[in-house]
């Protein structure tokens, strides 16, 4: 056996025998993790409390693009509605027109408005149902 031959099988056993140490440690984790796990399991009241935080969390978002004017295409305009469980959250919409572009952020309770001087435009409306059923476009 040559000094090449013997250094490549010197390497292929070290390079074995950490593979064998790693797949040890990693079971001796998942053990010691599985442990963890049924010492401490998740209660309802836990459970209860992740589920209310989920809820609260502004996780529901919709986009609805259209063309603002009826001489421009493109859809360049939008309203994106992003609400949490409840329906409350923020619609914010961007109208492009030929020389600028303006943009609105409308607070939404419930589905709906909490004052009665603003108003949800037809699309602010299509994105906020939209994003109360789940459905990431309009």
């Amino acid at each position: 056996m040559s000094g090449t031959e013997l250094l490549l099988a010197v390497s292929v056993l070290i390079a074995l025998l950490l593979v064998i140490s790693v797949a040890r440690t990693n079971r001796r984790l998942a053990e010691r993790v599985a442990v963890l796990e049924r010492a401490t399991p998740v209660g309802e009241s836990e459970a209860a409390s992740l589920r209310a935080q989920v809820d609260a969390s502004l996780s529901r978002v919709a986009v609805v693009r259209y063309d603002a004017f009826g001489d421009m295409g493109g859809r360049l305009s939008f309203s994106a509605a992003v609400l949490d469980a409840n329906g409350d959250g923020l619609v914010l919409t961007s109208i492009h027109g030929r020389s600028e572009s303006r943009t609105y952020a409308k607070g939404i309770a419930a589905g709906e408005t909490p004052d009665e001087s603003t108003t949800l435009t037809p699309e602010e409306r299509h994105a906020v149902a939209a994003a109360r059923k789940g459905s990431p476009t309009a």
